[in-house]
C-alpha cells in the first residue's frame, strides 16, 4: 500500500474516532502529497524517495517548531507539534542510534582516508547519501566533527 492510501484509510480512522491530532498530522501530509504531485515535471506521480524527503523535511520542521516553542514557554504549542510529529514518525523508516551512526560514519572516514577536519565535507557527502533517512543531518555532522577532531 502506498503512502496515500495509506494516509487515506488513517484519516478515515482519525475521523471516526474524532482524534483531532492524528487527522490535523494526516491532512498537512497529504496536503504534501497533493503538492508534490502537482510539481512541474512530477506528472501526477511521486516515488518513494520524494515522500521520504518531504516527510523529513515535515518532521524538522516540527522538531525546530517545537524547540522554540519550548524555549519560549508556550507548551500549547509545543503539544501540538509533539503530536504532529509523532504521526509524521509513523511514516518514516525507523532512525539510527548515534552508536550506529558512529559506526557507519567510522567505515566513511576509513574508505575516504579523511584524517583532519578539513576532509568534513567529503566524509559528509558520503554519509548523507549512505545515511538519508535513518538519521538527522544535524546528528550526522555533529558526530562526523566528534570522529575527525580525534
Amino acid at each position: 500500500m502506498g503512502l496515500e492510501q495509506q494516509i487515506m484509510e488513517e484519516m478515515k480512522t482519525a475521523m471516526k474516532t474524532k482524534n483531532e491530532a492524528v487527522l490535523r498530522s494526516l491532512r498537512a501530509i497529504k496536503a504534501e502529497i497533493i503538492k508534490a504531485k502537482t510539481d512541474p515535471g512530477a506528472g501526477g506521480v511521486i516515488d518513494e524517495g520524494i515522500e521520504q524527503k518531504f516527510l523529513q523535511k515535515m518532521m524538522k520542521q516540527r522538531k525546530d517548531s517545537y524547540e522554540i516553542y519550548q524555549q519560549q514557554g508556550r507548551a500549547d504549542l509545543a503539544t501540538k507539534e509533539k503530536e504532529e510529529m509523532e504521526v509524521i514518525e509513523r511514516f518514516l523508516p525507523k532512525q539510527l542510534t548515534e552508536e550506529a551512526i558512529k559506526e557507519v560514519v567510522s567505515k566513511i572516514i576509513a574508505a575516504t582516508g579523511a584524517a583532519s577536519p578539513a576532509d568534513m565535507g567529503k566524509v559528509m557527502g558520503a554519509a548523507s547519501k549512505e545515511l538519508a533517512g535513518q538519521a538527522d543531518g544535524k546528528t550526522i555532522s555533529a558526530i562526523v566533527k566528534e570522529l575527525l577532531a580525534k
